[in-house]
């Protein structure tokens, strides 16, 4: 009795002295001088005349400021203390190696669980290991399915388009098997009533090839695997459920666990993402775009992995950089939040997000306000007045054609008179100026000969030419008169006078 009550308090002096060894080299590692370290120190400042070494270039500043010692860290040093620490056993006397190895061992163990800082409540690796899993999971349950339905789609092609559902899909083949049990089998279980009766109506008439029983137990092997996969993905994300409201509650209150546990693993630890600012939150999962934006010289994007939060998917297009600007802005806070806060309660999420929401409705209302004035007041609309107004149908919008009366107006028939009268005096102007012509030529009967034969020919010309013209000028018209009487009387005339120049 009295050895096991002194091996048990050898037991627990030993815990002690491990306890403040492990207490003075977190301090030493987090750069701040321990009580013991500061005695030793302040000896050596009074005897000391040359600089100290040290192994820890941040713990040298620490010791130069409070202590006024100048210290050097460089290669050398780290080579000394290389040497110091394989000579240990024989530079401290009095210490058998078994416990020196044992010790060393077990300050070695603390020390690495105080640099992962190990804590059953803020595991976040376990988040990043759920969370990409999960996405592993879905490409590889995607490319089963699909390889599945095409399998099968050559026996019995027309039951893909009839069940939509993969999951069902994949549980029908399992149960069922070669499209001829299709008939037998009872598949109320799995499908309506109307589903299933479309399904034996389709496998009587499917238009598939036949297969071996061979091909359809690797058909359905490969179902198993995919139930097996769901169900495995279903169970995962439970668990990652539980994780997030565990590690980060207010970040799931946020974003949701899926949006905030890929923010996590995009940064690496929950402590990484706490150290980034709001405007990185926003964008975080879309740098190949934002380099590409800045490279080019376009609009940066406006939202990365937070696109898919549920805040961000209510909102309209025009809203949406709007309103992930001030969701990242609340989920860092609420980021920090988890990953410095000792409380593990989400009230601060969930009042952040109530303000989200209330910002949200006032965005989506702001429409509907006034657009002048102070926007303060709401559109007030018109009441309605029903007003009884009775109407005569116009039958005048049925036909497309134009419609002109028979019958002219009286002032049309004026306006074609005055036209008539014009024309008849250019008519008789014209006759007057070939009767001038002709007095000329009876004048000059004794030049001879010739000279009346060439006035003649120019005379016809000028006739011709004036016919021409008269009957392009003056188209004949049912109303009007005929003016051909009038010209023809002087030709006439001129004929006859001609006949009377050739017989003198």
């Amino acid at each position: 009795m009295k050895r096991s009550f002194k091996k048990l308090i050898v037991y627990g002096k030993n815990l002690k002295l491990q306890r403040k060894q492990i207490k003075s080299f977190t301090a030493l590692m987090e750069g701040k001088i321990n009580k013991q370290l500061k005695k030793v120190l302040k000896k050596i400042v009074k005897e000391a005349h040359e600089p100290l070494a040290v192994a820890d270039a941040k713990l040298g500043g620490v010791i130069k400021e409070k202590l006024n010692l100048s210290c050097i860290h460089s290669p050398v040093v780290n080579e000394l203390m290389r040497g110091i620490r394989s000579q240990m056993d024989g530079l401290i006397p009095g210490v058998e190696p078994r416990e020196m190895t044992a010790m060393c061992l077990g300050l070695a163990h603390s020390l690495s669980r105080y640099r992962l800082k190990f804590s059953a409540d803020k595991v976040d690796t376990m988040i990043v290991q759920a969370i990409s899993l999960l996405d592993d999971l879905d490409k590889e349950l995607n490319n089963y399915i699909m390889r599945c339905r095409e399998w099968y789609g050559w026996h019995f092609p027309e039951l893909g388009k009839i069940i939509s559902d993969n999951l069902t899909y994949c549980k029908c083949l399992q149960k069922v098997g070669d499209r001829k049990n299709y008939a037998s089998a009872q598949l109320s279980e799995l499908l309506p009533e109307e589903v299933e009766a479309e399904v034996k109506a389709a496998a009587e008439i499917s238009m598939g090839t036949e297969v071996s029983e061979e091909d359809i137990c690797n058909i359905l092997h490969l179902c198993t695997q995919v139930i097996e996969i769901s169900e495995y993905r279903t169970q995962l994300y439970e668990y990652l459920q539980n994780r997030m409201m565990a590690i980060a509650p207010n970040v799931t209150v946020m974003v949701g666990e899926l949006v905030g546990a890929r923010l996590i693993a995009h940064a690496g630890s929950l402590l990484n993402l706490a150290k980034h600012a709001a405007s990185t939150v926003q964008i975080l999962g879309a740098e190949k775009a934002l380099f590409r934006a800045l490279k080019s010289r376009r609009d940066t994007p406006k939202y990365g992995l937070i696109y898919h939060a549920s805040l961000v998917g209510q909102t309209s297009p025009k809203h949406k950089g709007k309103i992930s600007r001030m969701l990242a802005a609340k989920t860092v806070l609420a980021i920090r939040y988890d990953a410095f806060g000792e409380d593990s309660s989400s009230a601060m999420g969930v009042e952040n997000r109530a303000k989200l929401e209330a910002r949200l409705r006032t965005l989506e209302d702001r429409g509907i306000r006034k657009i002048s004035g102070t926007g303060k007041a709401l559109a007030k609309a018109e009441k309605y007045e029903h007003k009884s107004e009775v109407k005569t149908y116009d039958p005048s919008g049925d036909s497309t054609l134009p419609t002109y009366s028979k019958k002219r107006k009286i002032e049309q028939v004026d306006k074609e008179d005055e036209v008539i009268e014009k024309k008849a005096k250019k008519a008789k102007v014209k006759i007057k100026v070939e009767e001038e012509v002709v007095e000329d030529v009876e004048d000059t009967e004794e030049e001879g000969v010739q000279v009346v034969e060439e006035q003649e020919t120019s005379v016809k010309k000028k006739k011709k030419k004036d016919k021409k013209k008269h009957v392009k000028e003056e188209p004949l018209s049912e109303e009007e008169p005929c003016t051909s009487t009038a010209v023809a009387s002087p030709e006439k005339k001129k004929k006859k006078k001609k006949k009377k120049v050739n017989e003198d």
